[in-house]
């Protein structure tokens, strides 16, 4: 082990593998009854644990790199998960037409400008709430959840609204398993 690298720590008492204490844990513990609830509940709860590991960070940790050439860091992982939450809820779910969320050069916009200013940090946790509530808006339009929404640029293919929900927490927990990694480099805390 470098003698750099930090030391693993918890802000929980109860349980060492928590990030949080469960009488503290925002995100609740038990998943409701019901197709829809429960796949709001689980949506919900990785966007709260992707926030979570980004609290208390300033800008130069939330943008720093995990290890070369990869781009990935905190803000890359908001920035990123703004754009998804656009792809996913306004796009296909709202059939809306859409502007990038981030303007940039490069391959990967999000990640290649997550760089560690306070104004792009602000503007991406800004855009990434906006992006939320976007989705949430085009999820609550749907009664049924077996409704088959157009996938554009997929030559008229559909999707279920089930099926763009499960594929947003999908993207979640990849991307929080990469949030877990990436904040313990950062300031050693630890927890799920």
């Amino acid at each position: 082990m470098s003698e750099n690298a930090p030391v693993r720590w918890t802000q929980a008492t109860v349980y060492a593998d928590m990030w949080v204490d469960p009488d503290q844990d925002p995100r609740g513990n038990v998943a409701p009854d019901g197709e829809l609830p429960t796949l709001l509940y689980y949506l919900g709860h990785y966007r709260l644990t992707l926030g979570m590991k980004c609290e208390g960070l300033d800008a130069d940790q939330l943008a720093r790199r995990s290890v070369p050439p990869s781009t990935l860091s905190l803000l890359g992982l908001v920035r990123h998960m703004a754009r998804v939450e656009q792809s996913w809820g306004s796009r296909v779910l709202g059939g809306e037409p859409v502007q990038p969320v981030f303007a940039g050069d490069g391959e990967d916009p999000e990640f290649d400008g997550a760089i560690p200013d306070r104004t792009v940090v602000t503007e991406a946790f800004a855009r990434w709430e906006e992006q939320m509530a976007g989705t949430d808006a085009a999820i609550a339009r749907f009664d049924d959840l077996g409704e088959r929404v157009p996938l554009p640029r997929h030559g008229g293919q559909q999707v279920a609204v089930r099926d763009v929900l499960v594929h947003l927490i999908e993207e979640y927990a990849r991307h929080c398993g990469h949030a877990d990694l990436l904040r313990e480099c950062i300031d050693g805390r630890v927890g799920q």
